[in-house]
């Protein structure tokens, strides 16, 4: 059974192949779009672990190598982790697009976002169980820890051909931070192994933003439970606003896209409330993308719901 609704996968097919077309992209664009995106992607993930460091001060400690006064030198260091581990990864996509994922690519990512913070175990698996705070799974028993990545690879491996890509990379990410199969940086490296699926598939970066943690940790919370629709559906959303930044910044001016609003504008518009359409967002039934905190959409994106929903009922 698909975990994504039919209309959302096609909206995300639609939105990559509009990208496709576009191709060759130009060079110094993508460059800009490629550190603009590293920079996002080290500030959200290492923020939703707990790095206290702002995506200003990020940008400072890469680019400029500033100490940031009062901010502990650990933050520091994950930072600059994270975006060799960026750089890794886009270096590994583009010498092979079709570079196959194992434990040894697991191991090397993990070994390089934990590289001065962690060293000692830096690209191991844990030797002992773990708890993991203000959550109610249990990860397994140390011992287990090795045959259970075994088996992720050998399931990968199986279902890369009959799943959609962004469904596919929504559950390894979970399978990965289910097993924790380390002892810090799980949730770094899962996000990043994410991303080489959908990367290889041609899909821009993903990034799970820190403004999402608490829905973040709740639709992880339900996968626990085999229930991984609401993840599937949230990085989904994650996969649609990275495709919109790129379409909105790589489009030529004379094919500009439609204007996205917040839902209020756009509610101003249609017969819908602002809150009924952030539901719809909220349930991927609405096309959208998020810009900080707020939800924006557009008058065509409703149009196109309301179409859908005719279609349905014929």
């Amino acid at each position: 059974m698909a975990l994504l609704p039919r209309s959302f996968q096609t909206r995300l097919e639609n939105k990559l192949a509009e990208l496709n077309k576009l191709r060759p992209l130009p060079k110094s664009a993508v460059i800009k779009l490629r550190e603009k995106f590293k920079i996002e992607m080290t500030y959200n993930s290492n923020a939703i672990e707990g790095n206290s460091l702002t995506l200003r001060e990020t940008f400072l400690v890469i680019n400029e190598g500033l100490t940031i006064k009062g901010k502990p030198l650990k933050d520091h260091l994950e930072a600059k982790d994270h975006h060799a581990a960026l750089q890794y990864l886009y270096d590994l996509v583009e010498k092979g697009k079709n570079h196959t994922i194992s434990e040894r690519l697991i191991r090397n990512l993990h070994e390089i976002i934990v590289q001065e913070t962690d060293k000692d175990w830096a690209g191991r698996y844990r030797n002992a169980n773990v708890i993991i705070g203000g959550a109610d799974h249990k990860p397994p028993d140390a011992l287990v820890v090795p045959k259970q990545m075994s088996d992720l690879i050998e399931w990968l491996r199986s279902e890369r051909k009959k799943r959609p890509i962004v469904e596919l990379a929504a559950l390894l990410h979970h399978k990965i931070v289910f097993i924790h199969p380390f002892f810090e940086g799980n949730g770094r490296t899962a996000r990043l192994l994410m991303n080489v699926l959908l990367m290889q598939a041609g899909y821009p970066l993903v990034i799970v933003l820190k403004n999402d943690r608490r829905k973040y940790y709740n639709v992880l919370r339900q996968a626990d439970h085999g229930k991984s629709e609401a993840l599937v559906r949230f990085i989904a959303q994650s996969v649609e606003r990275s495709l919109n930044m790129y379409l909105d910044t790589l489009t030529p001016v004379d094919k500009k896209r439609e204007k996205f609003s917040l839902l209020s504008i756009v509610a101003k518009e249609t017969p819908y409330s602002a809150k009924y359409l952030n539901l719809l967002v909220r349930q991927g039934k609405l096309e959208a993308h998020k810009e900080g905190r707020v939800w924006l959409t557009s008058k065509e994106a409703v149009v196109r719901y309301l179409d859908e929903r005719k279609r349905k009922r014929i």
